[in-house]
């Protein structure tokens, strides 16, 4: 089961067309066997245009959409409002702060309009909370903000937060399969349905926001947020935009639309964020027009004429235009064309990646039609910066109030202006909900209709239940595991069952199957030893993972927790072997499905592991393999823009596949080439590790490279020394207060999203002698140099420093051209420890620049 690199490379494929295809319901699926999955005649195509840079939007091509009409009454409110509203105020709505920075004084001393908790930014000490908890601070900042002293009216706050799959930073609620998985169901009628127990399950804490659905249309499967996007193909998105949006907020009309339980929905993120090259997130979509409206445009179409009341701009650019600061989509295009009559809000600092623009001065991104500016932890300064391009008129006056003329529509719809406190609305603290019976029902039918059976030769599913089952894998009794990415916090991952109350895990619900019938069930997590049973189910994927720490070079499952390796010595022994893989995006894996007598891509399941159980031994006679790739598989690690209509289209497993019980399945020994031809699989973001520099980055001093250790010069010396095992770390002698120490490498890379995503550089360092202060710091090209460094006293005790990244950007580092990963400075005599160099996400996710 090795993994050999192919003799020649496979090109990256052609640009897509401007078409928007089948869905997948329609791919002709004859027998299940992937030669007879479509072929690219059987799918809508059109010649993949070469790209051309035009810089320009032209917005009659694009579709108008009709959309609910204004209420008169609240319009009519909006005006009386609008006039009693100070500057101060209409700046202050335009603002929205992180609760990991801002206090309900804060709050009604700036008037803002909304607070949003980010992945890690729950209150307490953890990223995540119980329901008393949040709404003992949303009560807080709500009458913070309805605390009319010293305002002729105040408006009151909005709290949103990002329940992608289900309330996911609430302990106890119910964590759905991911929108990967959601679109493998291809089930609009039961997406409405999950929209509606999330929002049920948000009134439970206090929230009355929440930033989905997401509507990316992922066209390269290096991106670290493939999962969040339902499909490849832009109809199944479409065909979910506007039932999320009816199950969270009810349909305009309806006398229960924003009533009790339902919360104001965010359609993100605008526009082409699946779309960037090479898969980057926050990247640039250079794409034509017509591949961003037809492709990544057809969610909002449904979404917008269903009434979103709010969408989120994208962190990422078309054609070099970063979307925060894009007039002609935001207002032309959105507001316009297709008459969006909510709010536009801003992602996390995104308005800071405009050219010209900082996290905290941004008048650029107003103007082009953003409503109101996520500004997490740079909201005070963003406040006076705005305020002052207000006073001058940088700022017309008009987009002032057109802006904080939607925010009070959506405020006013929503009905917040008439609700008491959160704490005391309907299902508020009704932790009953959570995890309701009907609410993992739910769940769990979503777990079944989203699982997809690659393989299954020999009828080796369903397997009898009344035998010994050996279940293997670290995924098996890991519900952080199968849940992945925004699960209890950011990037998820960790966690042990008992922070999922409500939730089961897949061991648990084979136990629970098997065990009903006699069988017996061995758990062995590794998989190592030896043990007597009939079958053998392996649970195993990804590690949990959200945003840019997801982005790869390749599509290649590099194993993890869980050595795949076994797999064939199961075999080998006569044992028919299961695979349940777990992943956030389809991975080349034909070494894992060669090991395995039956293959299913079970995404991201969430909490209900049960419903795994329910399909792999079909515990009723119903229940079935209904699922069907929703994102085509690769038979190369090389095919990561893989999409069903471009003309050299060649999957493992086509757009649409996916077998049931009973299929003929012979699918026959697949090749185990990856196509990487020996590239590397480096980790981006580590530098130095077990006593090893990572390449491409070198020792460097005062600006030369340096070669092998031992070294010794005139300025410095480097030896191999000890941290945690032998020769792990390096000792520096700084010889002189001139020297500078870096790990460098001979050519700029790109650290401005880890800047502006809370990541930290992290490493492990002591003194040598007395507490030393030393100068640690991140640096550009020598010949264009963009210093900047941050104090740190080291102990004789090893101990590991996390520096901020936003603070190097912040005292100039051009964080986009970084080849001096860390710098180090201090007195004559200077010895250091280093080890473990690496960038890491910030835990409290809250800037310490030590000012």
């Amino acid at each position: 089961m090795k993994r050999i690199p192919a003799s020649s490379s496979v090109s990256l494929f052609a640009l897509f067309a401007a078409s928007i295809v089948t869905s997948c319901a329609s791919l002709p699926v004859t027998d299940g066997e992937p030669s007879s999955a479509p072929t690219v005649a059987e799918v809508e195509t059109s010649p993949s245009p070469q790209f051309t840079a035009t810089n320009g939007i032209t917005p009659d091509l694009w579709p108008q959409v009709e959309t609910p009409p204004l209420d008169p009454a609240i319009e009519a409110r909006i005006d009386e409002i609008l006039p009693k509203l100070t500057l101060e105020q209409k700046v202050g709505q335009v603002i929205q702060a992180d609760s990991g920075s801002v206090t309900p004084e804060q709050v009604k001393t700036y008037r803002l309009g909304s607070v949003l908790s980010g992945g890690n930014s729950a209150p307490g000490p953890l990223p995540y909370a119980d329901a008393q908890t949040w709404l003992e601070a949303a009560d807080a900042y709500f009458e913070a903000s309805v605390d009319a002293d010293g305002v002729e009216i105040a408006v009151p706050i909005i709290w949103g937060i990002d329940a992608v799959h289900g309330h996911a930073n609430l302990r106890g609620a119910v964590v759905f399969p991911h929108n990967i998985g959601l679109g493998a169901a291809n089930n609009p009628d039961l997406v409405e349905k999950i929209a509606r127990v999330t929002a049920l399950e948000l009134t439970v804490s206090g929230h009355a926001w929440t930033f989905a659905p997401t509507l990316a249309v992922p066209q390269n499967d290096r991106w670290g947020r493939t999962y969040e996007g339902f499909s490849e193909d832009p109809a199944i998105v479409a065909s979910y935009g506007d039932r999320i949006v009816y199950g969270l907020q009810g349909r305009i009309g309806d006398a229960d639309f924003m009533g009790p339980g339902h919360v104001i929905p965010s359609a993100k993120h605008y526009l082409g964020d699946g779309g960037t090259e090479n898969g980057v997130d926050q990247g640039d979509a250079k794409i034509s027009e017509a591949e961003l409206r037809d492709i990544h445009g057809a969610g909002y179409v449904t979404a917008v004429a269903a009434g979103a009341q709010t969408v989120m701009a994208s962190f990422s650019a078309w054609d070099g235009q970063r979307m925060h600061g894009q007039k002609e989509l935001l207002t032309d295009v959105l507001k316009g064309r297709m008459n969006f009559n909510g709010f536009v809000v801003g992602d996390w600092n995104g308005h800071a990646l405009i050219p010209g623009c900082t996290a905290t001065d941004c008048p650029e991104s107003l103007n082009a039609g953003l409503d109101m500016y996520m500004a997490p932890d740079s909201w005070q300064g963003l406040y006076y910066s705005t305020l002052e391009h207000a006073k001058s008129g940088r700022i017309p006056a008009e987009r002032l109030d057109d802006a904080v003329r939607r925010i009070l529509r959506v405020k006013l719809t929503s009905g917040v202006f008439e609700k008491p406190k959160p704490s005391d609305r309907p299902y508020a603290g009704d932790e009953a909900l959570l995890g309701s019976p009907a609410h993992r029902a739910i769940a769990r039918q979503a777990v079944r209709e989203s699982l997809v059976l690659l393989k299954n030769d020999n009828n080796t599913l369903p397997p009898q239940t009344n035998q010994p089952v050996l279940v293997v894998g670290d995924g098996a009794d890991s519900i952080a595991k199968a849940a992945g990415g925004w699960t209890l916090s950011w990037q998820g991952g960790g966690y042990p069952n008992t922070e999922f109350p409500n939730g089961e895990s897949i061991l648990s619900g084979i136990q629970t199957v098997v065990e009903a019938a006699g069988g017996t069930v061995i758990y062995d997590p590794t998989g190592e030893a030896d043990h007597d049973a009939d079958v053998v189910i392996a649970v195993y994927g990804e590690d949990p993972y959200a945003e840019f720490q997801g982005d790869t070079d390749h599509v290649d499952f590099v194993p993890n927790g869980f050595d795949p390796e076994h797999l064939a010595a199961y075999r080998d022994k006569g044992l028919p072997v299961v695979s349940v893989f777990l992943s956030g995006r389809p991975l080349w894996t034909n070494p894992e499905i060669n090991a395995s007598d039956a293959f299913v891509a079970a995404w991201l399941p969430g909490s209900e592991g049960g419903g795994v159980a329910d399909l792999l031994f079909q515990t009723e006679p119903d229940f079935d393999f209904t699922g069907r790739l929703s994102f085509s598989w690769p038979k190369l690690a090389t095919q990561v823009e893989l999409n069903a209509h471009e003309a050299d289209y060649d999957p493992l497993f086509a757009l649409g596949y996916g077998l049931s019980f009973g299929d003929s399945s012979a699918l026959g020994a697949l090749s185990e080439r990856s196509g990487l031809e020996g590239q590397d699989q480096l980790q981006k973001g580590v530098f130095f590790s077990k006593g090893e520099l990572v390449a491409p980055w070198m020792f460097v001093g005062n600006g030369s490279p340096l070669g092998a250790l031992p070294i010794d010069s005139e300025t410095l010396s480097i030896r191999a020394t000890d941290m945690s095992a032998q020769e792990d770390s390096i000792r520096v002698d700084l010889k002189s207060p001139d020297t500078v120490f870096a790990i460098a490498a001979g050519y700029e890379h790109d650290y401005s999203r880890e800047s502006n995503g809370a990541m930290e550089l992290t490493f492990n360092a002591r003194s040598f002698d007395a507490d030393a202060t030393v100068q640690f710091g991140m640096d550009c090209d020598p010949d264009r140099p963009c210093p900047a460094s941050l104090p740190v006293t080291l102990s004789s005790e090893w101990q590991e420093i996390r520096l901020t990244l936003s603070c190097f950007a912040e005292r100039g580092t051009r964080m986009a051209e970084i080849e001096s990963a860390l710098t180090a400075q201090a007195p004559a005599g200077t010895s250091i420890g280093l080890s473990e160099v690496r960038i890491e996400a910030d835990l409290n996710a809250v800037a310490d620049c030590g000012d």
